[in-house]
């Protein structure tokens, strides 16, 4: 942090002018970015940086170009940050920009406990005015998405990581069966959702992180704040955990988007839901490769498990109506504990009581979000020991993704349920659709 300080204080002089350099703060936010908030000369800024030049390599487009995305954002009158300068390499802080801070909530826990009366209507709104951003101001580095070419990249990121995964394989055959005709493209956020909006009193106060951006099927930045993962477990409330499809459908529509086709906006919910589920298998190899070696990116890995959950969820529907009726097979019998000398799981449960006796308590900022990642993380290979149940299965995976085997087979679907469930349990328990498939599949 006192290296960041003290390159900061040349930064800012030279984007801002002279000042004093102050509450520089780590912002725990962000899967792929640093973010530092700080105030020089009384007003509130925010650093966004890349951690390391391994997080820019593959991105088809820079922080430079990012910068100038957001820029004509703003100027298009969308409610983006404003950035006042960019960083250059002889600011000795890697790659990025700062940006005047916004003085709002971003917890999607906050905000959906209590969103302010307009949210979903302002999320319609502010989504049609991104889509609705002349492609000329756009900055020519922001690619086109080629939805065939890009389904096909998730083929082949899958068989990379083992090819091993069913509900996966179901999902990327079912998209390609799918695929929807290519749409006039338009600015797409790529990331829109909560997680990634800011809300105050009077609604939605600014849209972050455009990383993602590309041009492409405006379906796609619809569907994806409605993922179930983004709706923080407001499962009732299809968009965005805040309310009615049909209502931010109308609102998106009446700011001047265009008219939403159903059958697109499903493509894009489970294209999405597949892309996350691939993403997440991606944390793990960049932790494995040394790219990023946090404890929150080999975390985030196993975080896989959810949307294999909703993947199964999604299209179940594919089934015939006697196997979803279909009841579950049972579980596999937990594993016996031996005695004697500790076992790994008590040696893991020992570190696991000893971060959170010591070291969580005495932590702050950005390290007392690490060390509840890392008591996460040690909490799932305690459930793992306990029960070792893995959903891995190649031959199955072979069959779905060739489309020899389909969900009409008699079984097939209660296998899936009953895998994607135990396997949610391990990875994570606390996930909120998987009570409500528990619930929905009696399982």
């Amino acid at each position: 942090m006192t290296d960041v300080a003290a390159l900061l204080l040349a930064l800012m002089t030279r984007i801002a002018g002279p000042g004093v350099l102050s509450g520089l703060t780590r912002l725990s936010g962000g899967a792929n970015m640093e973010s530092f908030a700080f105030d020089w000369a009384g007003e509130a800024y925010v650093l966004r940086r890349a951690p390391s030049a391994d997080y820019m390599a593959d991105r088809p487009f820079g922080h430079v170009d990012e910068a100038a995305l957001v820029m004509a954002a703003f100027d298009a009158g969308v409610k983006a940050p404003e950035v006042v300068g960019v960083l250059t390499d002889a600011d000795g802080l890697g790659t990025g920009y700062v940006m005047r801070r916004v003085m709002a909530e971003v917890a999607p826990a906050k905000i959906l406990a209590d969103p302010p009366p307009s949210l979903l209507g302002d999320l319609g709104r502010e989504l049609a005015r991104i889509h609705r951003i002349p492609l000329d101001r756009v900055p020519a580095a922001i690619p086109l998405m080629d939805t065939a070419a890009a389904l096909a990249e998730l083929r082949a990121r899958f068989l990379s990581y083992g090819g091993d995964r069913p509900a996966i394989a179901l999902a990327i055959r079912w998209c390609e069966d799918h695929l929807p005709d290519p749409a006039a493209p338009v600015l797409v956020h790529g990331d829109y959702r909560m997680g990634n909006i800011m809300v105050d009193a009077d609604g939605l106060a600014v849209v972050l992180d455009w990383e993602l951006a590309h041009r492409g099927d405006a379906h796609e930045d619809l569907a994806f704040g409605c993922m179930t993962v983004w709706r923080f477990g407001m499962l009732d409330k299809p968009a965005f955990g805040v309310g009615r499809l049909d209502e931010y459908f109308a609102a998106y529509e009446a700011a001047g988007g265009a008219k939403v086709d159903r059958g697109r906006f499903r493509f894009w919910l489970i294209y999405r839901t597949l892309w996350w589920a691939l993403g997440c298998l991606q944390m793990g190899q960049m932790w494995r490769s040394g790219a990023d070696p946090t404890v929150e990116r080999v975390v985030i890995g196993r975080r896989t498990a959810e949307q294999e959950l909703d993947l199964v969820r999604l299209l179940e529907d594919e089934a015939p109506e006697a196997e979803r009726a279909r009841a579950l097979p049972p579980s596999p019998d937990a594993a016996s504990a031996p005695t004697g000398e500790p076992t790994n799981r008590e040696i893991v449960q020992a570190v696991r009581d000893w971060i959170e006796g010591s070291i969580k308590p005495q932590a702050e900022g950005h390290a007392k979000f690490e060390a509840v990642v890392a008591m996460n993380a040690l909490g799932i290979v305690l459930r793992d020991l306990d029960v070792g149940v893995r959903a891995e299965n190649t031959a199955l995976a072979e069959a779905l993704l060739s489309g020899t085997t389909t969900l009409a087979e008699p079984g097939l679907l209660a296998e899936l349920r009953r895998d994607v469930l135990d396997k949610c349990a391990i990875d994570s328990p606390k996930y909120a659709a998987l009570a409500a498939a528990r619930a929905d599949w009696r399982g």
